[in-house]
């Protein structure tokens, strides 16, 4: 049995698993947690893969591993391949008004037109998230450690970098699926946008990883001859490990809501609410997230003081649309739409629906219009989307899978959890020791498929009260 290895090393913990490269049939897992934190060093996340690795079982029977990351995150090094300063994550928000300098900047002072520049050139319009923004923060913010930033990369460059034991930033590699998160590479073109780069960062224009193709291999793991496949973002690792195809759009409820569509179109959105990004095979994942996803489930639960199970059974046991209650979930602020001051709002709260089980409903199906709304975006590019592959720690509620495909307008598919991210870097390890012009096709057990009759009346409400939001 050839075995091949996937990382996932994301914003809590690092995971690894170990796969045959044959079945895809799963031999051996580890996990490690990380800090918690917007800013990391890196070094706690090349321990947390040494003791992920150790968990599960080493790598010594391992002939190929790749890495998924968490996407955006700015790791940079001086000439020495040090860590100039903690890495700052996709999540920390401190450079939200670097971001709307730089559409300013490519717009000669008018955002609209900015926004049109960005879409043109990267696909996408910058906002806190991406690497570029947090690079015009370290520059305006810290120059002094911008001056010391020799190259810059992403988190699963860094790590698969590390794992090299390569000390030449030359040699440094990235894909195309996280490269194309950091504002300064069209997934278009495929060429990075160095004066973009140099826009960020105020003139300075440090060393950028290559882009290394889908299943190219990009070094071997210091002391043993394990091949070192590019690996890719989380969101792009994770479309692999689904197997999501064209037509497919995943939808994962996490930490953030994320809806994601596999596409051979190329996709710019001056608006900003779809992120043109490249997925890890050579197609597209036309992208669009959300601040808000589980975490809606979690209030929602503390505030009826109930766990999720009964959650699901009280929004279950009210009727479509809670009879006129909505819930509006911008809890954290909202990324899509732009709105980071905002705060939740709860509309058509009367004496009959001023029951825990209508505010239930309402905070599930608040939740998935919201998803709903990014499956539009996406649409309304011209990308056909035929169902829905729902995955995340939101998606074991039994309330949102039953709900979902009535909000959605589409059949839903319930993967069984797992650890998509892993397994997509392993399928790509495996893609990499085979030298086939496609991925393996590992045989996915236990998908269930949903279908509910749609209810539109729940998302013409829901506009309703969101665009009012909005204003």
């Amino acid at each position: 049995m050839t075995r091949v290895a996937g990382v996932d090393s994301s914003t809590q913990a690092c995971k690894v698993v170990v796969r045959d490269a044959a079945t895809g049939e799963l031999v051996r897992e580890g996990r490690a947690p990380h800090p918690a934190g917007t800013e990391v060093d890196p070094a706690a996340w090349a321990e947390a893969l040494t003791a992920a690795v150790d968990a599960a079982g080493g790598l010594s029977d391992v002939a190929a591993l790749a890495v998924g990351g968490q996407q955006h995150g700015m790791v940079c090094l001086d000439e020495r391949g040090e860590v100039v300063r903690p890495a700052l994550l996709w999540n920390d928000v401190r450079s939200a008004g670097a971001a709307a300098d730089l559409v300013a900047d490519l717009g000669d002072g008018d955002p609209a037109a900015g926004r049109q520049a960005w879409a043109d050139a990267v696909g996408l319009v910058p906002v806190a998230s991406f690497t570029g923004a947090k690079l015009r923060w370290l520059a305006d913010a810290e120059p002094a450690n911008a001056d010391r930033t020799a190259a810059v990369c992403l988190p699963h460059d860094w790590l698969t970098w590390r794992l090299s034991g390569a000390g030449d930033l030359g040699t440094l590699t990235t894909d195309r699926g996280d490269a194309s998160g950091t504002a300064y590479w069209s997934a278009r073109t495929g060429e990075y946008r160095l004066d973009l780069l140099e826009l960020a960062l105020r003139g300075r224009r440090p060393r950028v990883p290559r882009v290394a193709g889908p299943a190219e291999t990009v070094g071997t793991a210091t002391g043993s001859p394990t091949v070192l496949g590019p690996g890719s973002g989380d969101n792009a690792a994770a479309a692999l490990g689904l197997a999501a195809r064209e037509g497919d759009v995943v939808v994962s409820i996490g930490t953030s809501g994320v809806v994601s569509a596999v596409t051979r179109t190329a996709v710019s959105d001056p608006s900003g609410i779809v992120a043109g990004f490249a997925d890890a095979t050579g197609r597209h994942l036309p992208l669009v997230c959300t601040l808000n996803a589980a975490r809606v489930l979690d209030a929602a639960a503390t505030l009826l003081g109930v766990g999720h199970a009964t959650l699901s059974e009280l929004a279950l046991s009210a009727p479509p649309g809670a009879d006129g209650l909505v819930l509006v979930p911008y809890l954290e602020g909202e990324r899509t739409p732009d709105l980071p001051a905002a705060t939740g709002s709860v509309h058509g709260l009367t004496l009959r629906t001023a029951t825990p089980a209508h505010l239930a409903r309402a905070a599930v199906e608040g939740l998935l219009c919201g998803l709903a709304d990014g499956i539009d975006a996406v649409v309304a590019h011209g990308v056909p989307v035929e169902r829905v592959l729902l995955v995340g720690g939101g998606a074991r509620s039994a309330a949102v899978q039953q709900l979902a495909p009535a909000v959605f307008g589409r059949p839903v598919v319930v993967p069984p959890p797992g650890e998509y991210v892993a397994d997509g870097a392993a399928r790509q390890a495996a893609w990499v020791l085979s030298g086939a012009p496609e991925p393996p096709d590992w045989p996915q057990p236990g998908l269930r498929v949903v279908e509910t009759a749609p209810t539109p009346s729940v998302r013409e409400r829901y506009a309703e009260v969101r665009d009012r939001t909005d204003r």
